[in-house]
């Protein structure tokens, strides 16, 4: 596995080729707050043509109206049929390549079967995909840059090491590499924005801190060290980029886990893009959130080095899962 050098610069991190950033004094960090109470929210995905998000949550499906919070049923025919977290994906509206099907939304099954499930527009399941790596199924992801084929992207993880497979839109599945870096959560593939590692697969790892870039020829790299507390239930584990341009809301699932560390809140949480500039973040960043807490940073990359800055915090019970979704405008 292959690692570039990281240097930790008072409270902003600098990775890469580049050597260390000039200290800057840290701004005023902005707070994640609860949008949306509703029963153990896992994973976001959209938006949809609509403009609503797909909330899995409950082992089931749901329509959230960003602007109202209002919940409601989809896919009444869908249910997990079990595991901690079966996330979500949904391809943009304006996906390129071979088409996923407007709309419709894939989820990973974690039980009975082990793959990928698609549920149609009208709310249809069906099984999509099944995959031969064994391990935990445990990312999930749309390639909506081209490097990876425009394909959806998965990740299993086996003990040290990940799997991250391609699945093209008939189902066909094609090994990228079966010795990542153990990661897992909301997987995110980089825009061509994000220097170095434009196009790049990007995933956590909640038990070390680090972020890893896995390359469509498989090869993997350090994007950063986050910095954050960092364990079991408790690391970077949720990834959104934000967009180049314009102003947005960002939402991350929050929840309900008894008995952890980080017990949850049953919320959606959400934060505005106007805090998170104002803490230090970029257009193009990577926000990464720490499923303990929902502690954020900022990762900045250009053609030699990244640089990390704690931008957000969370209800300190927060227990985020899956993707961060970003609401335009």
């Amino acid at each position: 596995m292959k690692r570039s050098s990281a240097v930790l610069v008072t409270g902003i991190l600098a990775v890469g080729c580049g050597g260390a950033v000039a200290a800057q004094p840290p701004p005023k960090l902005a707070h994640w707050t609860s949008f949306v109470h509703t029963d153990r929210p896992l994973d976001l995905a959209g938006p949809r043509r609509d403009g609503s998000f797909v909330l899995a949550a409950a082992g089931k499906l749901w329509l959230l109206a960003p602007g109202s919070g209002r919940v409601t049923r989809f896919a009444p025919a869908y249910q997990s049929p079990g595991g901690e977290e079966p996330y979500v994906a949904l391809p943009s509206a304006r996906h390129r390549g071979c088409s996923f099907g407007s709309n419709t939304v894939y989820a990973l099954r974690l039980a009975d079967g082990h793959g990928v499930v698609a549920i149609d527009a009208g709310g249809a399941p069906r099984m999509f995909a099944s995959l031969a790596a064994r391990g935990l199924i445990d990312g999930i992801a749309f390639d909506e840059t081209g490097r990876f084929g425009y394909r959806l992207l998965v990740t299993v993880e086996h003990g040290a090491t990940a799997t991250v497979v391609a699945i093209d839109c008939r189902a066909r599945v094609t090994t990228i590499t079966g010795r990542a870096p153990k990661v897992e959560g909301g997987i995110a593939v980089a825009p061509a924005t994000f220097g170095r590692f434009a196009g790049d697969l990007i995933a956590s790892d909640e038990n070390t801190g680090r972020i890893y870039a896995i390359s469509p020829t498989g090869a993997s790299a350090l994007v950063a060290q986050s910095g954050l507390p960092h364990g079991g239930d408790t690391g970077v584990e949720s990834e959104a980029f934000l967009p180049a341009r314009g102003r947005f809301e960002a939402l991350l699932a929050d929840r309900l886990t008894p008995g952890n560390r980080h017990p949850g809140d049953n919320a959606v949480l959400r934060i505005a893009s106007d805090a998170l500039f104002a803490a230090g973040a970029r257009p193009g960043d990577l926000l990464d959130a720490t499923e303990g807490g929902a502690k954020t940073v900022a990762v900045h990359c250009g053609p030699r080095a990244c640089t990390v800055r704690h931008v957000a915090d969370g209800p300190a019970i927060a227990h985020p899962e899956g993707h961060i979704a970003i609401v335009p405008g």
